[in-house]
């Protein structure tokens, strides 16, 4: 704006109109820890659908919940997450699967097979060859002639061509079928084995399988002087098979390609502690890592039960992480941490667990119980799983659809196809009070969430919408007022603070997320002298009031039914 106008002239000049309108905040943004195939470790990493999840992280892998919950997640309507994948680059090569291939005997020969197992130094794809260093005697001259002269010393490593007849060879009584004069009693089960990995090639020639034999497979492969930095083989035979030794048949092995498969995927970790899930707030890892991302809203830990059940973690690991989440959403202010129960565990059990063993009291967590059954893709098997990730997506759902003030209950879990345990409504009764949430089956209606409470022992934040809802209120409040930050503290400011929360809480209040016949019912807005006292001012502060009202749940819906006389008045 100009400050002096000198020049006889048109003057445009853009004044503010003075509205700022406070916009809401998202309430399900989902944060997940846990075990994954592949990815970055310990850093929060955004993931935006189901397919992103895969590339980076993998697919479902076994002994792990992490993936079936991401899935349960996007599944059930959740749109945005992060992932904290648990260990370190060295714990998973410690605990990788070689690849490997069972290499078995050829086509009606009995015996077993040449177990082939990738290094864990060694590259990905590795592929083994198994070509033929026999002889063919059907080419060798008949009884009598003048057999090739055996060098001293046995066999030698050298590549033979299918055939030629190989130095060293123990012929014995030379023949081929069809050929008169010619006898044999003995299959030759010689072999070269070529080995590649990307550029690296090795060649180990003119093996046996036959333990008395100096190119034993194993002993040049092994434990040669140019043994195999690529792989370790070992030579396994069947129950009813002779263990090849001096004297013994050979084992001649099928001819061809053979890549080695990779182990079927599983959790790439020896062991974990409770100070991993927690992680640090200055290297922002673990839990920590959550601390920097203000738009996360729920926050779960689904594989804190698969460590509990490898034996990892015991019941005191599992208080210690579960406590540090409700820690965190306490600290934070705008989130809710889902708590699962632990596996196995029936209706008195839980409670008692509940009550006495963790005694958890916050309005910032909750939990769900039982586990949940889904299918498992690895084993093709039904399995159970922690609710928490399923849960997290019915939120988002809720929010979607109805919003943040609905109750998430009596709503159906997509993906479930059981529950672990069939709680009854008089099971039901010892759990919803003390602020379990059930996960029920009903005839006709299918499997659904029965409940909506917090962990809390205070009736003012019993259910959990309520929190939520708070939470969104605050949170809205927050990101909307922050250009008032250092301006002029008096009435103006006061003024334009009162109309912008007013006018956010009207559009809160229409939604149908507060309580009240007229919107003088359902909140308030108090910002002048009252609350702005001079002694306020001169401490550089501005305080607001605001107050909301709102609506509960319709937990228990009651109708009273009584007989009626003919003509008498209601």
């Amino acid at each position: 704006m100009a400050t002096s106008y000198l020049a006889p002239g048109v003057y445009v000049e853009e004044v503010s109109g003075g509205s700022r309108p406070i916009e809401g905040v998202g309430t399900s943004v989902a944060g997940f820890i846990g075990f994954a195939e592949k990815g970055p470790y310990n850093t929060p990493t955004l993931v935006t659908n189901w397919t992103q999840f895969r590339s980076m992280f993998g697919d479902f892998i076994d002994g792990a919940y992490l993936a079936h919950s991401v899935y349960g997640y996007f599944n059930n309507g959740g749109g945005v997450c992060y992932i904290v994948r648990l260990g370190s680059p060295e714990s998973a090569k410690a605990a990788r699967q070689p690849a490997q291939r069972a290499i078995p005997s050829r086509a009606g020969i009995a015996g077993g097979s040449l177990q082939v197992s990738a290094l864990p130094e060694a590259p990905e794809g590795v592929v083994v060859e198994i070509a033929s260093s026999a002889i063919d005697r059907a080419t060798l001259p008949p009884s009598g002639d003048k057999a090739p002269a055996k060098r001293p010393g046995g066999p030698v490593a050298s590549s033979a061509k299918e055939g030629d007849a190989a130095e060293g060879d123990a012929l014995g009584a030379p023949g081929g079928p069809g050929a008169p004069g010619v006898q044999t009693t003995e299959i030759d089960d010689r072999f070269t084995m070529t080995v590649r990995a990307g550029a690296t090639r090795e060649v180990f020639e003119n093996l046996s399988t036959k333990r008395s034999d100096p190119r034993y497979v194993e002993t040049i492969v092994n434990e040669g002087r140019n043994k195999s930095k690529l792989l370790h083989v070992e030579l396994k035979t069947e129950s009813t098979a002779v263990e090849p030794a001096q004297g013994s048949a050979p084992l001649p092995l099928e001819l061809g390609l053979f890549n080695l498969e990779a182990a079927q995927a599983s959790v790439a970790l020896t062991n974990v502690t409770p100070a991993q899930y927690v992680g640090d707030t200055a290297e922002r890892v673990g839990l920590g890592g959550f601390d920097a991302i203000e738009e996360l809203t729920i926050v779960s830990a689904p594989d804190l039960m698969s460590a509990y059940e490898k034996g990892w973690i015991d019941g005191e690991g599992v208080h210690a992480v579960q406590q540090a989440l409700i820690d965190h959403c306490e600290r934070n202010g705008d989130r809710v941490a889902i708590l699962d129960p632990l596996p196995g565990m029936k209706p008195h059990t839980v409670k008692d667990w509940r009550m006495n063993d963790v005694g958890y009291d916050s309005s910032y967590a909750t939990m769900y119980y039982p586990w949940i059954q889904v299918n498992d893709p690895v084993t093709n098997k039904t399995i159970n799983i922690p609710p928490s990730g399923h849960i997290a997506g019915v939120w988002a759902r809720v929010d979607s659809e109805r919003g943040v003030h609905k109750a998430p209950a009596n709503e159906s879990i997509r993906g479930c196809t059981g529950i672990e345990f069939q709680v009854t409504t008089e099971e039901q009764t010892l759990l919803n009070p003390v602020g379990i949430n059930c996960v029920r089956s009903f005839p006709g209606r299918g499997i659904r969430i029965w409940g909506a409470r917090t962990l809390s022992s205070d009736p003012e934040w019993r259910y959990l919408n309520v929190r939520r809802l708070f939470n969104f209120v605050r949170e809205s409040i927050t990101q909307g007022t922050q250009w008032a930050v250092f301006e002029p503290n008096n009435i103006d400011l006061w003024l334009k603070m009162k109309r912008d929360v007013s006018s956010f809480l009207s559009r809160v209040y229409m939604t149908g997320a507060l309580f009240g016949a007229t919107e003088r019912e359902a909140f308030y807005v108090k910002c002048d002298n009252e609350t702005n006292p001079q002694t306020v001012i001169d401490a550089g502060q501005v305080i607001c009031e605001v107050g909301i009202s709102p609506t509960k749940p319709a937990e228990f819906v009651i109708f009273r039914v009584s007989q009626a006389s003919p003509g008498a008045e209601a």
